[in-house]
């Protein structure tokens, strides 16, 4: 019996192409605030048969996982200094991205809090705060951020503000104001 090599890469992009739907329309719904959609809501929105999406994702739980995971690794991937960008202008970007990312995964983080312990949610924090200590030491060493602060220190600054209710051109001010506190003080400046 022979089988036809090149149908395998097709079957495994196929595949692929199957999981990020069915993660994005998992996020999709997170995002809305839609906590209880089932896992057959998240396969009609994704255009994938139950079948496919128990092959990608068994339970909630590993879609849950899945999901946070994503938004994690890609916070971590966006801790970078760009060309022309300064270390306090690239910690700048990368805590408002945090932020960004909060609302939905908050929904998130609570519903995996039931399906799991939450070491795994810890380990991702830790792996989100190794990312992002190279940008903060960064930009303390330019002198452009004050170094009295760690980076769990406004990491749960970011979540104190995150759990203000009210849409985010409330907290846009609030959070604009946290981050012009991070600024190192002028020279002649004394801070608290």
């Amino acid at each position: 019996m022979s089988t036809d090599k090149t149908a395998f890469p097709a079957r495994r992009a196929a595949a692929e192409r199957n999981r990020d739907r069915i993660l994005a329309a998992a996020q999709a719904a997170f995002a809305d605030g839609d906590t209880d959609i089932s896992m057959a809501e998240v396969a009609r929105r994704a255009g994938v048969g139950m079948a496919t999406l128990y092959r990608n994702f068994p339970g909630r739980r590993e879609l849950l996982e899945a999901l946070y995971a994503g938004e994690v690794d890609a916070v971590c991937e966006a801790a970078v200094i760009k060309p022309g960008q300064s270390p306090g202008a690239a910690l700048d970007a990368w805590l408002r991205l945090q932020f960004d990312f909060i609302p939905h995964k908050r929904l998130i983080v609570s519903e995996l809090l039931v399906h799991t312990d939450e070491e795994g949610l810890r380990s991702r924090r830790e792996q989100a705060l190794a990312a992002g200590r190279p940008l903060l030491a960064a930009a303390q060493e330019a002198g452009e951020v004050r170094d009295d602060l760690g980076l769990e220190q406004i990491f749960d600054l970011i979540v104190a503000i995150a759990r203000i209710p009210g849409p985010p051109a409330y907290l846009e001010p609030i959070v604009h104001t946290m981050l012009d506190g991070l600024r190192r003080p002028a020279e002649g400046v004394v801070s608290p």
